[in-house]
């Protein structure tokens, strides 16, 4: 569970979620789950003229399967140990 360890990672960061339904989401990223289900604090929806409904919501849970994209600011992504734990995972997959 390679993706789920990153975002173990960036809890307390800012991230955007882009949804299925194209409701972009940004938020402080609280929890994560093995589902990848997100839970954010102090959301701010996007596109507020096409969601007037979400202006009020203060934080959200969101399930896994509804998720599109997730993007996650640059800096706070460590490529390296990413790289190396990909190539320890593959040749873990090898082996077997």
């Amino acid at each position: 569970m390679l993706i789920f360890s990153v975002f173990k990672t960036l809890t307390d960061q800012r991230v955007t979620v882009e949804l299925k339904n194209d409701l972009s989401i940004t938020g402080t990223l609280k929890s994560v789950d093995q589902f990848l289900n997100i839970r954010l604090d102090g959301i701010k929806v996007l596109d507020e003229q096409r969601y007037p409904h979400m202006m009020a919501v203060r934080n959200c849970f969101i399930r896994g399967s509804v998720v599109r994209y997730v993007q996650i600011p640059k800096e706070h992504v460590d490529v390296q140990l990413l790289e190396d734990a990909t190539r320890r995972e593959a040749a873990n997959t090898v082996k077997r």
